[in-house]
């Protein structure tokens, strides 16, 4: 989105001239449902059997400076715990490698019927991450001839390097077998991820989603169709997210269309998204391209992002075990 490439190229400057303070957002994803704990760590062991994520996610591939993204989790419902577990990794670089940030999560999550119909679950992240700059890949105004572009070597003395440290979210999500939603909390603790000298804490990350799953059609268990819309807010700092969408269910295939609009200094648009997914009991495969539609339209190359999920069979399946019907994507 428009404000990494703006954090981001603003660190970078900070980095160059002065020892002081930058905020960071976290990336984004637009399949946030096939990615479930990332959007919300109470989604750890919903789908009760073990399950395998993996997402892939390239944002504005037409810019030397683009984004890319992957992630990959593993989660299921454990009867002893009386919960679920989840454990989460993910990748993100920036500018070609410049910016590399890792994280690795621990979630575990615990259900709890609240009536016949509708059930809570709690889930609570600890996560250890890792971020890292390659100086040797910034330019600076020094190293610019007029005439021959960058030629010369910079008399900026290198600094930044790496740093790691640890962060706690939680997440509540309340369901049924037609209504669903949910809010997270993440980076409570608001760890530092400054590279050089001072302070630069990741700000909490607020996000509330929400839909609910309306039959169309019921000719058959497998031939079901159904309409599911959708909305997401989410605030982190000074930044403000808003998505809309609907999804259309029929038989193994999904298809959706999103609106998302950003608040950052000023209300502007961002992206229209389409995707579409294929859908089973065992997998599930999905692939959505935003096309953006601010200012930075002609430039960016919208965004791809694919996403595969496999879930194993568990039998004996327990039949007092509520699963939640949200969206796959």
């Amino acid at each position: 989105m428009k404000k990494r490439t703006t954090l981001l190229l603003l660190s970078l400057a900070v980095l160059a001239i002065l020892p002081s303070t930058a905020t960071a957002q976290d990336p984004e994803f637009t399949q946030f449902y096939a990615n479930p704990l990332y959007l919300n760590p109470a989604f750890a062991g919903t789908a009760r059997c073990p399950r395998l994520v993996m997402n892939y996610r390239n944002q504005w591939p037409s810019l030397s400076g683009t984004f890319v993204t992957t992630s990959a989790s593993f989660d299921q419902h454990v009867e002893a715990i009386q919960g679920g577990v989840g454990l989460l990794v993910l990748n993100d670089r920036a500018a070609q490698n410049t910016l590399n940030t890792t994280t690795v999560s621990g979630i575990y999550s615990y259900q709890q019927p609240i009536s016949r119909k509708f059930s809570l679950k709690a889930g609570f992240q600890a996560t250890y991450f890792q971020k890292s700059l390659d100086w040797s890949k910034l330019t600076f105004g020094d190293m610019i001839d007029p005439r021959k572009g960058f030629i010369y070597a910079t008399n900026d003395v290198p600094r930044g390097g790496r740093i790691s440290n640890v962060d706690f979210s939680a997440g509540l999500l309340g369901f049924s077998d037609k209504v669903y939603g949910g809010i997270a909390v993440h980076h409570l603790n608001e760890p530092n991820e400054s590279l050089i000298v001072g302070t630069s804490r990741l700000p909490m990350k607020y996000t509330a989603h929400a839909g609910a799953v309306i039959p169309i059609q019921r000719r058959s268990r497998d031939r079901d169709a159904s309409l599911s819309p959708n909305i997401l807010y989410r605030r982190q700092g000074e930044f403000q997210q808003l998505n809309l969408g609907m999804y259309v269910n029929k038989g193994p295939i999904v298809a959706g269309v999103w609106f998302r609009g950003l608040l950052f200094g000023e209300r502007y648009r961002d992206s229209f998204i389409t995707t579409i997914g294929i859908q089973t009991d065992v997998i599930r495969f999905g692939y959505s391209y935003d096309v953006t539609i601010s200012e930075l339209t002609p430039s960016t190359g919208g965004s791809h992002e694919v996403s595969l999920a496999i879930t194993f069979d568990c039998r004996p399946k327990k039949p007092k075990f509520r699963t939640i019907a949200c969206p796959s994507f």
